[in-house]
């Protein structure tokens, strides 16, 4: 029983040297969030920014792509939708968070 005691009294922590092992314990969990924020957050709040200014800024004539994989032009624009001509005599009222923009608008370098 006395060594228990020993053990416990022993194993706590003093109270000036406990302070500075918190905080170089915690260093690399932070440099971790640190990395996956500019490494992964940020550039994907990016790109999320430039598809919305993308499809806002949609006009008649725009070639787009659907998520679905359906290529066509559009044809009119309302708010939260657009009539998109998908060839012939086809056209689909497209939800405007379904639109992508199309790779051939692209111009090659």
């Amino acid at each position: 029983m006395n060594s228990y005691l020993y053990f416990l009294a022993m194993a706590q922590p003093s109270g000036a040297t406990g302070s500075g092992n918190a905080l170089v314990t915690l260093m690399p969990l932070i440099l971790v969030f640190v990395v996956f924020y500019f490494f992964m957050i940020r550039p994907q709040m990016k790109k999320q920014k430039e598809l919305a200014n993308y499809r806002n800024s949609l006009k008649k004539g725009d070639r787009v792509v659907t998520t679905g994989g359906i290529y066509g032009k559009v044809l009119e624009v309302k708010d939260n939708y657009v009539i998109m001509d998908a060839g012939g005599d086809v056209k689909l009222k497209v939800d405007k968070n379904a639109l992508l923009k199309d790779p051939t608008d692209i111009e090659q370098k």
